[in-house]
């Protein structure tokens, strides 16, 4: 097993960190190597390197930007045939183990790769505007185009604040005050709409942001994203919804639409950031695809290799 660890993730937490939850996974019993990044794009490069070289197990231990690098690397390796993906929650963020009940603190989620249990779950494959040309990356939480993407360059430029939760509240917030809803094209699986929006969530998991539960019930394994389409929505209408969404009670909202769709392709006259995972890969125009069973996540109940959507 090669952990990745970005010194970096939590404002520099993780880098504080990891020499204690080092010590205590390996008296626990874990038998692993771990490798530093220095910069971002390292965490990708060391993971398509080990996939390469035959690595069962790669863990991300950072936060969602972290797990962004490590897929990206794992996806593009020309082998990873058996390469099983773990986590061990050291960010702002972490929600994407909130959806498949990863503690949130290191050493309680490493219970979950001694247990070796896994779950297969789908990918996200995004093309959209880079800063020199189209680029793909890939996702495995959540993907957004609006007000996302300047909520995530907001918080990844060192915004930080108590905790993941109040931290990307209060970046909401702020995001708002100079916020000017776009008009969008919409393209969901051939259906084309065109509205104003302040953002257009695609969802493979259900939490981001630091705990908003965005897309409660979404399962990462049915081959469909869930989108989330946050219509012309003022200020004040938003500041009131937060909560709603962080409990997961936002539904039903005459300004909300909720939809399922394999592949979702969104542009717009604007310039408009796309988040991906808590990234800010790019700008619209850009199209959402779903990988489906593209990666074998090391999860902490065996019963979680059941898909949701069977019981």
């Amino acid at each position: 097993m090669i952990v990745v660890v970005n010194p970096a993730a939590g404002g520099g937490r993780a880098g504080r960190e990891w020499p204690r939850v080092s010590a205590q996974l390996r008296a626990e019993g874990l038998r692993f190597d771990a490798v530093l990044t220095s910069g971002p794009g390292d965490a990708a490069r060391i993971a398509r390197r080990a996939a390469d070289e035959g690595r069962p197990q790669i863990v991300a231990a950072g936060g969602d930007g972290t797990v962004y690098e490590v897929v990206n690397g794992l996806l593009e390796a020309k082998e990873r045939p058996e390469t099983r993906l773990g986590v061990l929650p050291m960010g702002t963020g972490s929600d994407l183990c909130r959806t498949f009940g990863i503690p949130l603190e290191a050493v309680s989620a490493a219970a979950a790769l001694r247990a070796g249990a896994t779950r297969r779950i789908d990918a996200g494959r995004l093309t959209c505007a880079g800063p020199r040309g189209p680029i793909t990356r890939y996702f495995v939480n959540i993907a957004d185009a609006g007000i996302g993407g300047d909520v995530a360059d907001l918080v990844n430029r060192g915004f930080r604040v108590i905790n993941g939760e109040v931290t990307f509240s209060l970046a909401a917030v702020l995001t708002l005050l100079r916020w000017r809803n776009p008009r969008l094209l919409l393209d969901l699986d051939g259906e084309r709409l065109e509205l104003v929006s302040q953002q257009v969530v695609v969802a493979n998991c259900e939490y981001y942001g630091g705990g908003m539960r965005i897309a409660p019930g979404a399962l990462p394994d049915d081959g469909l994203f869930d989108v989330i389409i946050n219509g012309d929505l003022g200020t004040l209408e938003t500041l009131l919804l937060l909560g709603k969404v962080r409990a997961g009670a936002h539904f039903p909202h005459p300004k909300l639409e909720r939809r399922s769709a394999r592949r979702v392709e969104v542009s717009s006259q604007s310039r408009v950031g796309v988040d991906a995972d808590g990234e800010r890969p790019g700008d619209l125009p850009a199209v959402f695809e779903v990988v489906p069973g593209a990666i074998e996540l090391v999860v902490p109940d065996p019963q979680a290799n059941l898909s949701r959507s069977s019981r």
